[in-house]
């Protein structure tokens, strides 16, 4: 059996190779849905993303007869240790070979025990803001923009290493339906009751500069007791909102606000890029950016991609609210099916939301722990 050698990416050459290696792996995969090139080399630049002020990063290249084979990322994410000196393992692909895995953990964890970890987890990102999740369920569908996919021989062969469940996320998809759900005729009482409503902008531009950084603080709050969370600093959240408030869409972005006009709660959906990205072989440029563009505005799948609730208003009938203005610019804007992003399933106050809808299993997604 030919040598593997694990190298510590380190050269431009190296970066390119680790950004685009997954896309050999995954050829003439249907469901694989690249990410956005340029969205990775931002991700691992210490200068752009604003996790590596809370955050150490290394990651690694396996190499056999001169070819990459496999690729991880080690983080300490310093913000969000929860107490037992977790390690993060995070873009995480390999060729389907137990020896390589095998190879890209030991890495890992050589790195960690050397700054002291004790526990595996993964894969996880720097944040909650990038892909997390292994996919152990639904391979048969298109892969959403925002998550990860990956061939069933990954949880088997992280499991023969020694691998455990961590946490698990679950993800849902409901038809659109052309008729209002009961619950929307109490949004009246609720306004009036609570003194809350939905917003109506005239751009998404115009939402981001009145309630953008409310808007990702309340974020931060809401979600503060969920596994792994860290909180986005300031930094981030100027970058985040520099990024994403161009390609919103204000039919499909909700903001509940109380009479003083402080955002109480939020709902983010995006017309689904999966279609539009796979084509573009996850670049923008020269023409990438032309199927992006269409994607978003002629589309009849959302993504919903995040929700929050002030934590005082969880129990006021916000989401209701909030349901009620995307599911009526759904009608109009022709949409028939609504992808939800991965929910831990612990968390039931999400899970519980959307039971008027009646969802259907789409995807699952788990992370792993090892004792180091």
């Amino acid at each position: 059996m030919n040598t593997i050698e694990i190298v510590r990416v380190v050269t431009r050459r190296q970066r390119r190779q680790f950004i685009t290696f997954p896309e050999r792996l995954y050829k003439g995969c249907a469901n694989w849905v690249p990410p956005l090139v340029g969205d990775e080399y931002d991700t691992f630049n210490p200068r752009k993303n604003g996790a590596y002020d809370f955050c150490e990063a290394d990651s690694f290249l396996a190499i056999r007869d001169g070819k990459v084979v496999g690729r991880v990322a080690a983080i300490i994410n310093h913000k969000a240790d929860d107490g037992d000196g977790s390690l993060r393992f995070g873009w995480l692909d390999f060729v389907e070979d137990i020896e390589v895995l095998r190879a890209l953990v030991a890495a890992v964890e050589d790195w960690g025990r050397q700054r002291g970890r004790k526990m595996l987890k993964g894969p996880w990102g720097f944040t909650d803001m990038d892909k997390e999740g292994l996919l152990v369920e639904g391979y048969e569908h298109l892969s959403p923009f925002t998550c990860l996919y990956n061939y069933p021989y990954y949880d088997l062969m992280l499991q023969q290493l020694g691998f455990a469940k961590d946490v698990d996320w679950t993800q849902r998809i409901m038809d659109v339906s052309t008729e209002l759900p009961p619950m929307f005729q109490y949004a009246p009482l609720i306004e009036e009751r609570f003194g809350v409503h939905v917003v109506r902008p005239d751009s998404t531009r115009q939402m981001g500069r009145r309630y953008g950084k409310a808007i990702f603080h309340m974020y931060n709050e809401a979600f503060a007791p969920l596994a792994g969370f860290s909180p986005l600093t300031d930094k981030q959240i100027d970058n985040y909102l520099k990024t994403y408030v161009p390609i919103m869409d204000k039919d499909f972005v909700a903001v509940a606000v109380d009479k003083d006009d402080h955002p109480v709660g939020f709902l983010f959906c995006v017309p689904s890029l999966s279609k539009a990205v796979k084509k573009a072989r996850g670049r923008l440029f020269p023409l990438g950016f032309a199927h992006v563009l269409r994607a978003l505005k002629h589309n009849d799948t959302l993504e919903a991609l995040l929700i929050g609730v002030r934590p005082e208003y969880q129990a006021c009938g916000v989401p209701v609210l909030l349901f009620k203005y995307i599911h009526e610019n759904c009608i109009r804007r022709g949409i028939r099916s609504i992808i939800f992003n991965p929910q831990l399933e612990e968390n039931h106050k999400v899970q519980n939301l959307f039971g008027d809808y009646h969802p259907e299993p789409f995807m699952r997604r788990r992370a792993y722990k090892k004792p180091l």
